[in-house]
């Protein structure tokens, strides 16, 4: 249910259609649906209203990043709480960061570092949901009870009306796949996913902007014979299904065969410095790429820096056992460094700063004080199995993340920590706050909005919370 400010009565939102679905399906699906297969993923028509521009690029670190180690460092606690690492001094006066983000530091200045965010979940699974749809249960769970907030994002905007960039709404560019998706919205509201290495000579993004021209035509009269065989049954469609169809089955072939499509995948379209600002790797490219495709229309975009480029266990957990945490966060800095700093630039570069918000965020934290337990294994940032070695573990009372762009004024720092970093003291933050703050970004009214659930009740999609101020935009 939508309680609409504009409207004296309450507005029930129909059921998730599987409108996207049909969009996401490519030849194979597209070319086997019969009429009443298709019939069943129309949309019910809503009301035309004004398409709305601004998009949120999310970066995900999954196992959570040590915000004492980066962003909030403790210089004076004892040496069992504060790391090896140098402070350096930011672009922003009296902003300090430690000295694995340099080029973060340099653009201070263009982004708000939120120092007290606090949740209430130890775990991964729960931690995530917590921060990802606002599901208050400290319990780890297989699977989410609520949807993101993107797939929600991606479900509020499809009522909006007709979609007229062929391009999908929400992306996932390699996006966070655990703890989290569209729940009782329906895999048609999660997202149109890119996965692989953009750094590779060979990546490819499947089912977008047919280059094949005998696969267009084969297409086409796919849909030709489809428009033939319904004849007969449009003197019975007093309901207007096969006109709605009609428009799916346009954006479908668009998705397909529009050059804008591949054109916004393809990052060889890029010039070389451009790339290697990014860096040329996994994460920059990642980013890059997401940067490309907010600029050509989708409006939901998530990316998680996991992988390789973390270290050993190819995610930001660094427990003892799991990594040497100071070795893992050197290791993974310079490319997160380079490729965060890169899409901050690149959206005030190109004029797209107040319409693209970019959050960068974990779950949680990690410990303030540091542990210490055998290694299980050698690798990166790890050292031979049995070794003893330093590691931090899941935090949630304290941590940090970053904003930059949606109109918001940048330079500042929110809220703070205790003098070791292990709790937030001033100006807490909750997952609520830092959800309803992305959905104010989006025109998304979260205190007003109700989503039936599987079992039809209207289901606030943020249960406590409000915009944070410093992070609504510019009055």
């Amino acid at each position: 249910m939508i309680h609409s400010p504009n409207r004296s009565v309450p507005q029930y939102c129909p059921g998730p259609g599987n409108r996207r679905s049909f969009m996401k399906m490519g030849i194979a699906g597209f070319a086997s649906l019969s009429l009443p297969g298709m019939l069943r993923l129309r949309a019910e028509s809503p009301s035309p209203q004004k398409d709305k521009k601004t998009a949120v690029i999310m970066v995900w670190q999954p196992g959570g990043n040590s915000h004492i180690d980066t962003y909030d460092p403790k210089p004076n606690a004892g040496s069992e709480y504060r790391g090896p690492f140098s402070l350096i001094d930011t672009k922003v006066p009296g902003l300090q960061f430690t000295e694995l983000l340099p080029m973060q530091a340099a653009i201070a200045d263009k982004f708000t570092v939120l120092r007290s965010m606090r949740q209430g979940a130890g775990g991964h699974p729960a931690g995530s949901m917590q921060m990802l749809s606002g599901d208050s249960d400290t319990r780890d769970k297989p699977k989410p009870k609520y949807p993101d907030w993107m797939s929600v994002a991606n479900y509020l905007r499809d009522q909006e009306g007709p979609r007229t960039n062929p391009l999908p709404m929400y992306v996932g560019v390699n996006p966070p796949t655990t703890y989290n998706g569209p729940a009782y919205l329906g895999d048609s509201y999660a997202p149109f996913s890119v996965t692989g290495d953009p750094n590779s000579p060979k990546f490819v993004v499947p089912n977008i902007g047919l280059s094949n021209q005998n696969e267009v035509k084969h297409l086409g009269r796919r849909s030709s014979l489809r428009q033939s065989l319904d004849t007969l049954e449009r003197s019975f469609d007093q309901a207007g299904e096969l006109e709605a169809l009609d428009e799916f089955e346009t954006q479908a072939m668009t998705l397909l065969t529009n050059p804008k499509t591949k054109d916004a995948f393809d990052l060889s379209q890029e010039d070389d410095r451009t790339r290697d600002r990014y860096g040329r790797n996994t994460w920059g490219q990642q980013l890059l790429l997401a940067r490309r495709l907010v600029e050509a229309g989708v409006e939901v975009l998530t990316s998680s820096l996991r992988g390789p480029l973390c270290g050993r266990v190819n995610n930001w957990d660094d427990h003892a056992v799991n990594h040497h945490v100071f070795d893992a966060l050197r290791f993974r800095a310079q490319a997160y460094d380079q490729a965060v700093s890169a899409l901050i630039e690149d959206i005030y570069e190109r004029g797209l700063d107040e319409r693209v918000m970019v959050v960068v965020t974990g779950e949680f934290g990690r410990t303030p004080k540091i542990s210490y337990q055998p290694s299980t294994g050698a690798g990166n940032a790890s050292a031979p199995a049995g070794t003893r070695q330093p590691g931090r573990d899941h935090w949630p009372r304290a941590f940090s993340n970053i904003w930059a762009g949606g109109g918001i004024e940048t330079g500042q720092v929110i809220g703070a920590t205790d003098k070791r970093g292990e709790d937030s003291i001033e100006r807490i933050c909750t997952p609520g706050d830092f959800l309803s703050t992305i959905y104010h970004h989006l025109g998304i009214d979260s205190s007003q909005v109700f989503i039936k659930d599987f079992n039809g009740r209207p289901t606030p999609i943020v249960n406590h919370g409000r915009p944070i101020p410093e992070l609504t935009g510019r009055s």
